[in-house]
């Protein structure tokens, strides 16, 4: 597992999460600090991280 920190793209409040470096994967997932969606792009090479992408999803 891999702790990335990233900005949220609603409140800007840095965040962090932990990233499984065996899956490349796009999701949804609640702002743990003003509860807006983002969706979240990310993608591995092996065990380096080459993209990491939040998009905002409108309500």
């Amino acid at each position: 597992m891999l702790e990335h920190f990233f900005q949220c793209p609603h409140c800007w409040e840095e965040i962090s999460m932990l990233l499984d470096r065996s899956v490349n994967q796009t999701y949804i997932e609640d702002c743990e600090v003003c509860c807006n969606p983002i969706e979240i792009t990310v993608k591995f090479e092996g065990e380096d991280l080459v993209e990491f992408r939040t998009e905002i999803l409108d309500q």
